[in-house]
């Protein structure tokens, strides 16, 4: 059950037990990667078990990642997310709903072809890790979002989690200019998406993948235009950690240099150094993060 502080400010509420970042250095990519191998593989069985417990793809070389962790020192794993971008050398390629919903999309509501590739992203691999998950019995089934995580006016709840990780995506995605997020999820998604004042538009029919998923559609500029007054603290929340973990980039990636301290951290819609910087560094490597 929340208090009525937290009932009223959810930022405070989830700055009490939750850390959101974007995931760049090769300890806090493998992190994400391990999360994703216990939820992916080895929980719900959706891709073959690793030797080396790591769930990879080949879209992680064009991606981004957020990683939610506990608030606490020393923080834990709780949940991680993905950010899916087109790919640099060939931009039509197309990302992974794209391929998935070939057939079922509706491209007189939008074709994604047709949209600057630059300014588009899937957002997919949500995963958290089992001991997170809040309900009973679900351990072993996809992370999603209930009528019930919001409790009842007497005794309120708050999705933290699921929420956080989408944030922290719409978050990254701000960040680096992106207009439009696409998800391929369940179709109730955009009922819990309302409460929060996020409009989410499917713009297909349903397929089978990993239980019935809907193509959707969300716009950055709406979805922060929009969204409820009691969420905004727990966007500007998110926004603002996203930002920390931005404004340092790591020795390691190439052309890292010191962040323009003078620069308002919200003024521009994109924190460019370490971001770019990052997504170069992801592209440059060997065969991605394979």
């Amino acid at each position: 059950m929340m208090g009525l502080f937290d009932r009223f400010n959810l930022g405070s509420g989830y700055r009490k037990y939750f850390h959101v970042q974007a995931a760049l250095t090769e300890t806090e990519l493998a992190t994400v990667h391990r999360i994703r191998h216990e939820v992916y593989c080895e929980e719900l069985g959706f891709e073959p078990v690793r030797p080396d417990r790591m769930e990879r793809d080949e879209f992680d070389r064009h991606s981004l990642h957020c990683l939610l962790q506990t608030s606490g020192l020393p923080r834990q794993p709780v949940g991680c997310a993905r950010l899916v971008l087109t790919d640099p050398e060939d931009p039509y390629r197309e990302l992974p709903f794209e391929r998935a919903c070939r057939h079922s999309l509706d491209r007189s509501l939008v074709d994604p072809a047709r949209l600057p590739r630059g300014q588009i992203a899937e957002v997919s691999r949500l995963a958290v890790c089992a001991r997170y998950r809040r309900r009973k019995g679900e351990t072993h089934k996809p992370l999603s979002i209930e009528k019930v995580d919001f409790g009842s006016p007497a005794h309120p709840r708050f999705p933290y989690i699921p929420i956080g990780l989408y944030l922290g995506a719409v978050a990254l995605a701000l960040r680096h200019d992106i207009h439009t997020l696409f998800v391929l999820t369940e179709p109730r998604l955009a009922r819990h998406f309302a409460r929060l004042g996020v409009d989410i538009q499917q713009i297909g029919g349903p397929i089978e993948h990993r239980g019935l998923r809907v193509p959707s559609m969300m716009r950055v500029d709406s979805i922060i235009d929009n969204m409820r007054f009691l969420v905004k603290p727990l966007w500007r929340a998110i926004l603002s950690q996203v930002d920390e973990s931005l404004a340092a980039p790591p020795a390691q990636y190439p052309g890292a240099r010191e962040h323009d301290s003078a620069a308002p951290r919200h003024a521009g819609r994109r924190q460019a150094p370490a971001l770019h910087q990052c997504r170069q560094y992801l592209q440059d490597r060997p065969g991605g993060l394979q």
